[in-house]
């Protein structure tokens, strides 16, 4: 169990359950995709870290998952106000404020095999009709690429037009389709997550690779809430792992709503 904790941070000891985890999802759980944190969210945190230990597990990179998640942390620390951190599904990992081991996507399939990959992705892409297309199609992310068919720098309109777009045409499911086939050799996991991407990463390097820095920390209970906890969501794995005690959440208004019901309301 953690001792070494930021200033200010009630220790585990002192909490009403000590040996709880509650860890989340970021998009569509804490935040809508690249969005703050709202304010009911920032209570409902607040409060619940009062009744247990709580950590971030999400996709994106550091940058992406900290600024989201600002508006929690009073002095804008996001890695230290929650009790753990794990950014790229834990590849890059935080335990109060320190940073912790990290791995690496590119030393584990090497430069070449990763070269043909994105060969193939960027054609692939150049083929594909969607609405729009803007920039950066392949974002290189320590632990994992990030594949959008419109590219990541597309608006918040053009993100949710292409999110009903892809519903409707299943565009990212059918290019993963074509990557399973064509690098089956690499043992790669392919999850779709957000409105407008897909993961890229090594077998297990999926967000229960987070669950390797917290199996042994003391916890009786670890508890993930996440929105994309169906088959080839990226929420699947941590949701169904026997380590947890998985909750499918809409959108963060239902977090809150949930983590109400099942600690606030009985705290």
């Amino acid at each position: 169990m953690a001792t070494d904790i930021p200033p200010g941070t009630t220790p585990f000891e002192g909490r009403k359950h000590p040996k709880v985890l509650c860890m989340f999802d970021v998009d569509d759980t804490l935040t809508r995709p690249r969005q703050l944190a709202k304010p009911e969210v920032v209570d409902a945190l607040k409060k619940l870290k009062e009744y247990c230990a709580i950590a971030f597990v999400g996709g994106s990179d550091l940058g992406k998952i900290t600024e989201q998640l600002k508006p929690v942390a009073p002095d804008g620390e996001v890695t230290a106000y929650f009790d753990y951190g794990f950014a790229e599904n834990g590849l890059t990992a935080f335990k109060a404020g320190k940073q912790l081991p990290s791995a690496s996507f590119i030393q584990h399939v090497g430069e070449e095999e990763y070269k043909k990959l994105a060969n193939f992705i960027l054609r692939y892409l150049s083929d594909v009709d969607v609405p729009v297309k803007r920039g950066t199609f392949i974002e290189f992310r320590k632990g994992m690429i990030n594949v959008s068919p419109i590219g990541r720098n597309a608006s918040k309109e053009e993100r949710d037009d292409f999110e009903k777009f892809d519903n409707e045409h299943n565009i990212r499911k059918t290019m993963v389709a074509a990557l399973k086939e064509k690098f089956a050799h690499l043992k790669l996991t392919y999850s779709i997550g957000g409105q407008i991407s897909f993961d890229v990463f090594p077998q297990g390097w999926d967000k229960t690779y987070s669950l390797n820095h917290v199996e042994k920390e003391g916890f009786e209970e670890i508890h993930f809430f996440g929105d994309k906890t169906y088959e080839g969501g990226n929420d699947h794995e941590i949701f169904s792992d026997p380590r947890t005690i998985g909750h499918t959440v809409k959108n963060p208004d239902d977090t809150v709503r949930q983590l109400n019901e099942l600690f606030h309301n009985k705290a």
